[in-house]
């Protein structure tokens, strides 16, 4: 096969590169925090007085090779104190570290990145953000949220107030590949959009890859969200959680065997449907989520880990329609310690994303969703200072449910129905390397190669032309086209093969000490589709693989960037410009119907994308006020041609604005801590409104109005902008007892700004002239929360 016999001469001639050097010894071990033997992510081990440095990866783990000698090595990490320590180095060393929380830098926001290690990398268009930084955050009715809190970095939106999903540099939300301890979370978001499924108590570290991306990861085009979970106390049990407006949280982890093992349960729901319920309103909306793990050291070099999320939300209305749906994710993991420079993760994954309805009104029982088993065994490969590689494959088996229809009560007229389910193999072979070439520049630089089977077991249209959307050039409109028979394929049979090279690459070119240059180039396949005429996110949305009809979706993506560091790390500057294109960006033909559709190519055409801007982010990083700003220019565009002379394709084939183009997008956060009592948050926000069509005329045919349109997404709404704010209180009384309290209050939209979350249009009953409305979601909202740890 050809991309074994490329990764191979890959491999030699890496490995040879290394074997040309002076002798050479490793120090290798885990870095956890003192307290509760949790292991750490993104500490920072520098050689003081060279450029070498490593950083630990998701499980803890670091790996440094030197030349023989006598070193000085810094161990730094976010808000615990400072180790430094010399070491002898003339043989291997197994060492391991232990971190203790520093009590005056607890509630100050700092960098992760020390003594310029982030101009350093060849890393960019990478954002992290501590589990402090998002708690401080002001949120709507004080729900601390993930999702909401990564919407004030550059370069990431989402499609208004109340929306699920975010959008990264133009790119759609079902481009993000959202992970949960490396399982795949298909919706993010609980009632609707207000809040994301990510219980803040129980995660330890997440990281968004808008660029750059390395090999490891694939099957999106514009995003990773990488979120990993707490591993729970080692030591003692502990607990901590919050009493908020709609919902309270709690969260136990303690020692299964003290100093190996550990065991986290956390729990979250909400309770505003019952106070309906006490009013005798029928109606209702509420949500719960479970965060487990357990964790077990066997040996110096195994561990094993055990996790799952389960989620629902439920929202019934008048009794007469129940609507529950929600995710389930299952990962099984073995880490295995080859040597102090190969570290490997073996992990086997089930995720299910579930959507059911019920419309008692008409006897309906309707439910659909998509499951997913994943197996990934990755390596990582410190072959010396200079060089780390990264390999390993992945494979995903899906399986679709369209849609399943049965009859809710024994009065129903409606029959049994089921939408053929759909299934896919996708696999995945990539190599990664981080390579330092010299003092002044660094690589990263890998390649993945993919490969999607559509598998039978179904029947498939066959159409005229193999055209399943015709064009009426009468009426100058698409519409479906008319099978001319079908074709039926076995469960062993393939419908559809892909396969794609998926290179990428960075440089870093480091100007001096605090300053560097990079670039980016990466290519990225996408063979799932998120079958949607919505520009967020919703429950009802469906998955569906690609096929002769849909394309996988093929990415290209060029980024440029300054960054700089003061000397003395306290502020952070970073300037990046981005063009990207996408190949196979499919959009919907007018009226098309999505729901319970068996032949959705009838509906769809197939085009190309294409985003461009540029990001700007300044922050302090220390000190008792903290925070950042962060701006972003960009267009978004979509472009859908006829194929023959006489097609208009959409919009007459020009370029259009997609539904998440925002043109500025401007955050401003802030962080104030008075003394130790007291701490205040501020966030401000305002972008351009999102893209729509708005009716520009009508004309009266046989007494009926009928309205005239302007081009697709040709005017947007009104500019969206809000001022949040908060207020922590921490009683000095909890330095002298081991249950700790905090009070949060904030205010969200602070001075009622009444954003436009859409705008419809409609005749006056009484004048009979033609009026718009504007729909608003959220006013002020003040909040409340009761934070409790002990």
């Amino acid at each position: 096969m050809p991309f074994n016999r490329l990764l191979t001469i890959f491999l030699f001639i890496l490995t040879s590169m290394s074997s040309f050097s002076q002798e050479k010894f490793t120090i290798s071990g885990t870095i956890s925090d003192k307290k509760n033997n949790e292991t750490l992510i993104g500490v920072n081990v520098i050689v003081k007085g060279t450029k070498s440095f490593a950083i630990t990866n998701e499980y803890g783990f670091y790996s440094l090779t030197l030349p023989k000698g006598d070193y000085e090595i810094s161990i730094s990490y976010m808000s615990y104190e400072t180790i430094d320590e010399k070491i002898s180095l003339n043989q291997n060393i197994k060492k391991n570290y232990s971190l203790i929380e520093s009590g005056e830098l607890l509630q100050e926001v700092v960098i992760k990145e020390k003594v310029g290690t982030n101009t350093r990398k060849p890393e960019m268009s990478v954002k992290k953000l501590s589990i402090q930084e998002v708690k401080e955050m002001p949120v709507i009715l004080g729900e601390v949220d993930v999702l909401k809190s990564i919407l004030t970095l550059p370069g990431v939106t989402n499609a208004g107030e109340g929306q699920s999903g975010f959008n990264v540099r133009g790119g759609g939300a079902d481009q993000n590949l959202i992970q949960l301890d490396e399982a795949t979370i298909y919706n993010s978001s609980h009632l609707f959009g207000l809040f994301s499924v990510f219980n803040p108590d129980a995660i330890k570290d997440l990281k968004l890859y808008k660029g750059g991306i390395p090999a490891r990861y694939g099957g999106r085009l514009s995003s990773v969200l990488d979120i990993y979970q707490k591993e729970g106390n080692k030591n003692k049990f502990h607990m901590n959680g919050g009493i908020g407006l709609i919902s309270s949280r709690l969260l136990g982890e303690g020692p299964i065997d003290k100093g190996k093992g550990s065991f986290l349960v956390a729990g979250r729901a909400s309770y505003a449907h019952l106070f309906l319920q006490l009013a005798d309103n029928p109606n209702s909306a509420s949500f719960y989520d479970l965060n487990t793990k357990i964790s077990y050291r066997l040996d110096n070099k195994n561990s094993v880990f055990l996790s799952g999320y389960f989620g629902r939300d439920v929202f019934q209305l008048n009794e007469s329609f129940d609507n529950t749906y929600g995710n389930t994710v299952i990962n099984l993991r073995w880490n295995h310690l080859f040597s102090d420079k190969l570290f490997s993760n073996l992990s086997m994954i089930y995720s299910d994303y579930y959507y059911g309805l019920t419309l008692d009104f008409i006897g309906l029982d309707w439910n659909s969703g998509i499951k997913n088993y994943n197996l990934k065994y990755d390596f990582k490969h410190y072959l010396n200072d200079k060089l780390k590689l990264t390999y390993g494959m992945h494979t995903n088996f899906y399986e679709f449910n369209p849609g399943t229809i049965n009859p809710s009560n024994n009065e129903s007229t409606i029959n049994s129905d089921q939408l053929e389910r759909k299934y896919a193999l996708e696999n995945a072979l990539y190599l990664d390397a981080e390579h330092k070439i010299s003092d002044k520049i660094s690589l990263s630089y890998g390649l993945r190669w993919s490969t999607f089977w559509r598998l039978g077991q179904q029947t498939m249209n066959v159409y005229e032309n193999d055209q399943p959307v015709v064009f009426n050039p009468s009426f100058q409109i698409y519409e479906k086209a008319k099978p001319i028979g079908t074709v039926s394929y076995d469960k062993n049979e393939t419908i559809a093969y892909f396969n794609n090279f998926e290179p990428r690459f960075s440089m870093a070119y480091i100007l001096n000490e605090n300053q560097s240059i990079k670039a980016s180039y990466n290519r990225m396949s996408q063979y799932l589709h998120l079958v949607s005429n919505t520009q967020s996110p919703t429950p009802l949305d469906v998955w569906s693989p690609s096929d002769q009809y849909f394309k996988p979706q093929l990415l290209d993506q060029i980024a440029l960037g300054y960054f700089r560091n003061s000397i003395d790390d306290k502020y952070t500057f970073e300037v990046e410009t981005f063009f990207k294109k996408i190949k196979n960006r499919v959009d919907y033909i007018d009226g098309a119907n999505l729901i319970a559709n068996d032949a959705l190519e009838q509906v769809i055409l197939n085009g190309r994308a294409r985003a461009y801007g540029v990001e700007f982010y300044t922050r302090k990083n220390k000190g008792v006020f903290t925070g950042w700003i962060s701006y972003t220019i960009s267009r978004t565009e979509q472009q859908v041609v006829g194929r023959t002379p006489i097609e208009t394709g959409i919009n007459n084939g020009n370029w259009y604005k997609t539904g998440f183009d925002k043109t500025h997008n401007l955050s401003v956060v802030g962080n104030y801590k008075l003394n130790t009592k007291w701490r205040f948050g501020a966030n401000f926000t305002l972008q351009t409104g999102q893209p729509v069509t708005f009716p520009n005329g009508q004309y009266v045919y046989e007494g009926i109005a009928i309205p005239s349109f302007t081009g697709r997404n040709e005017e947007n709404l009104p500019a969206y902008h809000r001022i949040d704010v908060s207020a922590t209180l921490t009683p000095r009384k909890n330095d002298n007892r081991n249950w700790k309290s905090e009070w949060v209050f904030g205010i969200y939209n602070l001075y009622n700004r009444q954003n436009a979350a859409a705008i419809t249009f409609r005749q006056n009953a009484d004048t009979a002239r033609n009026e718009a409305s504007r729909l608003t979601i959220f006013g002020i909202v003040p909040s409340v929360t009761y934070n409790i740890k002990f």
